[in-house]
């Protein structure tokens, strides 16, 4: 059974499935994240929908590559959880099932593709309070934080 993170889907409501890769990038003590500034202002791991014929892989490094000019080395999956709402984006209604990289940033090639992204390096701690979606701070607690 992959968890809910966030909101509890509506039974009124009709959901689309729409699976994502999604990274989680430390770098010398800090994580690379994404803030997507519109529709809604967000901070994210990096990622997004796989396309169809798209694998996972491919998914993930053209997501990371457009929303941050780095590319990655997807290292394993941590897992994935569900997350009921709506894409302004999309203007859909989404379940989306998030699968959750640990990788590491390996090359800057480029600033981000789309002019809504912009990098923000944060150490693991001021992720786990600033990131938008609990999902992703759960995944980053679990992987980065919980170590003793």
């Amino acid at each position: 059974m992959i968890p809910i993170h966030g909101a509890r889907p509506k039974s009124v409501q009709a959901y689309r499935r729409r699976p994502g890769a999604y990274a989680l990038l430390p770098r010398d003590g800090k994580v690379l994240l994404t803030f997507q500034s519109t529709p809604v202002p967000e901070l994210q791991l990096p990622g997004g929908g796989i396309d169809p014929g798209e694998t996972p892989m491919r998914a993930l490094h053209r997501e990371v590559r457009e929303e941050t000019g780095w590319r990655v080395r997807p290292l394993r999956l941590l897992g994935r959880y569900r997350q009921y709402g709506f894409i302004p984006e999309y203007d859909m209604w989404a379940e989306k099932i998030c699968a959750i990289y640990l990788a590491r940033p390996v090359q800057w090639v480029a600033p981000p593709e789309h002019g809504e992204h912009s990098v923000v390096w944060a150490t693991p701690e001021e992720a786990a309070e600033r990131l938008t979606n609990p999902g992703d701070r759960a995944f980053l607690r679990a992987a980065l934080l919980s170590r003793t």
